[in-house]
C-alpha cells in the first residue's frame, strides 16, 4: 500500500463519489432509445430494474475485492494481482484511450449543450473566430465544454479534499434536483389516460424473442450505471478502505438504482410511450417537465442536467487520474505521471495529461463513436474482474467473502448481454476489441523500454562501484 496519497475521505465522501459518478446525463437521455428498442412502457421499466439488479449484484461482489485489496488503482490493481501486468495494462490503456476519457469528453460537451438552452451563443454551429474547415470546426459548445474540463482539473489538482468537496456539493444539489422532478411529476404531471394507454395489458405480449431484445436494450441502462467502479481507483485516499469502499458500493449503487427506476416510473406515468420514443434530443424529462411547467420547465431541467453533468465529470476526473498514476508507478506508462505534488498530495501530472487527451477528444468530435465501440470491451473487463474473485480466493487465504451468488448472477447476465451484442450489434464488438488489443504492442514496447532502462541503471551502478573501489 502506498504512503504517497493522503487518506482523508470518509464513508459519506465515498458514497457521494459513487452516486455522483454514476448520475450523469445518461438517466435523462438513454430512456428514449431504450423505449424505441423495446416499444413498451412495461419493458422500459423492466430494463431499468434488470440494470439495477445487475449493477447492485456486481457492486456487492466487487466489495470482496475492495475489502481484500484496499490499494489505490482499484480495478487496475485487481487485474494485476489476480492475473498479470498485461491484462491490467490493457484495462488501463482502454480506460485512458476511450472509456474514461471518452465518457468525460461526452459529458463535458453535454454540459455545454444544455448550457446552450440557456445561452444560445453556446452552440455546435457557432464557430469561434470563424474557424471552420470542412466538417471540422471549433465551436463555442466545444470551448465551453473545455472550460468546464480545465476548471475541474484545476480544482482536483489543488488536493483531493477540494475535489471531494466539489463532488459532495454537486451530488447533493443534483439529488435535490432529481427529487424535484419526481415530486413535480407525481403531484402535477400524472395523466390517467397516458397511464391506461402505457400499461394496457393488451399491449403487453411477452415472447421468448423479447429476452434478447431486453438484453441489448439493457446496455444503455447499464452504462448509465456502471461507473461505480471509480470509487476503487481512489481507495488509497479513503479512510479504512477495507470497510468503507464496500459499504459505499452497496449504499451508493443501491440508492442510485432505485432512483433510476423511480425516474422512469415518472416518465411512463406522465408521458405516452410514443412521446418518450420521440423526445426532442432524446431528453425524455424535457417532455414531462414541459407538460407541467411549459418553457420554464425546460430551462429548469437544463440547469439540473448541467449540475448533474458537472458533478459526474468531477468524480470521473478525480478517479481516472489515479489509474494512470498507478500505471506510471509500475513503469507501464509515462514516468512523469507518477509524480505526486508535495503540497496537494495528488498526481497532478496524471490529472493534466488526462485533461489534455480529453481536450483532444472534444476537439476531434467523434468521441461518441469511440464510446459505442468500447461498450463491448468494458463489459468484458467487468466480467474478467468479477470472475477474478474466484481466482483470487484460490490464490490467497482471506476471511471476507461475499456470497458467490452475487458474482455468479453478474457474470451470467453480463456474458449473455455480451453474446447478444456480438450477435445483434456486431459493429459494437470488433472495434472495441481492436482498440483494446491495439495496446498489446504498446505494452511490449513499454516493457522492453523499462527493462532496458533497468539494465542500464544496474550497469551504471556496477561501473560506479568499480570506480569507488579504485578510489578506495
Amino acid at each position: 500500500m502506498s504512503d504517497d496519497l493522503k487518506r482523508s475521505l470518509s464513508l459519506a465522501d465515498s458514497i457521494s463519489m459513487v452516486a455522483g459518478s454514476m448520475i450523469g446525463c445518461g438517466i435523462f437521455l438513454v430512456s428514449a432509445d431504450i423505449a424505441r428498442q423495446v416499444e413498451s412502457a412495461i419493458y422500459l421499466l423492466l430494463v431499468w430494474v434488470i440494470a439495477g439488479i445487475v449493477s447492485l449484484f456486481g457492486a456487492v461482489a466487487y466489495g470482496e475485492l475492495a475489502a481484500n485489496i484496499p490499494d489505490e488503482g482499484g480495478q487496475y490493481i485487481y487485474l494485476k494481482k489476480i492475473f498479470n501486468d498485461k491484462i491490467a495494462f490493457l484495462f488501463g490503456w482502454t480506460m485512458f484511450l476511450v472509456i474514461q476519457s471518452g465518457t468525460i469528453a461526452a459529458i463535458s460537451v453535454a454540459f455545454a449543450k444544455f448550457a446552450g438552452l440557456l445561452i444560445p451563443w453556446i452552440s455546435s454551429t457557432n464557430y469561434l473566430f470563424g474557424i471552420h474547415f470542412g466538417s471540422w470546426g471549433f465551436s463555442t459548445q466545444q470551448a465551453f465544454g473545455m472550460v468546464m474540463l480545465i476548471l475541474l482539473t484545476y480544482i482536483n489538482s489543488r488536493g483531493v479534499e477540494a475535489g471531494v468537496i466539489t463532488q459532495n456539493i454537486f451530488t447533493v444539489t443534483k439529488l435535490l434536483g432529481i427529487a424535484a422532478i419526481l415530486i413535480c411529476g407525481l403531484l402535477f404531471g400524472l395523466n390517467f389516460e397516458t397511464i391506461s394507454s402505457n400499461f394496457a395489458m393488451s399491449s403487453f405480449n411477452f415472447q421468448w424473442g423479447d429476452v434478447a431484445k431486453l438484453s441489448t436494450a439493457t446496455v444503455g441502462a447499464l452504462f448509465a450505471s456502471l461507473s461505480w467502479n471509480n470509487i476503487t481507483f481512489i481507495a488509497g485516499e479513503i479512510k479504512e478502505p477495507e470497510k468503507n469502499v464496500k459499504k459505499a458500493l452497496i449504499y451508493g449503487v443501491g440508492g442510485v438504482a432505485l432512483l433510476y427506476v423511480f425516474i422512469n416510473v415518472v416518465y411512463v406515468l406522465t408521458t405516452p410511450i410514443a412521446g418518450i420514443q420521440t423526445a426532442p434530443e432524446d431528453i425524455v424529462a424535457v417532455v414531462s417537465m414541459s407538460r407541467i411547467f411549459g418553457e420554464i420547465g425546460k430551462n429548469i431541467l437544463a440547469v439540473i442536467i448541467m449540475i448533474s453533468a458537472f458533478g459526474a465529470s468531477n468524480g470521473l476526473i478525480l478517479a481516472g487520474a489515479r489509474i494512470y498514476y498507478m500505471m506510471a508507478k509500475d513503469k507501464l506508462f509515462f514516468r512523469g505521471l507518477a509524480v505526486i505534488n508535495r503540497q496537494t498530495r495528488v498526481p497532478v501530472n496524471s490529472l493534466w495529461a488526462q485533461c489534455a487527451w480529453i481536450g483532444a477528444l472534444i476537439l476531434w468530435g467523434n468521441y461518441t463513436q469511440l464510446l459505442d465501440f468500447v461498450i463491448f470491451a468494458q463489459l468484458i473487463f467487468y466480467v474478467i474482474s468479477i470472475f477474478g474473485i474466484f481466482v483470487y480466493r484460490r490464490k490467497e487465504n482471506y476471511t471476507y467473502h461475499v456470497n458467490s451468488v452475487f458474482a455468479g448472477v453478474f457474470i451470467v447476465a453480463s456474458v449473455y448481454i455480451i453474446l447478444c451484442l456480438a450477435v445483434y450489434k456486431p459493429l459494437y464488438t470488433l472495434p472495441g476489441l481492436l482498440i483494446t488489443f491495439a495496446g498489446l504492442p504498446v505494452y511490449s514496447l513499454w516493457k522492453r523500454t523499462s527493462q532496458k532502462s533497468y539494465k542500464e541503471r544496474i550497469k551504471n551502478s556496477m561501473y560506479a562501484d568499480k570506480l569507488l573501489e579504485k578510489i578506495d
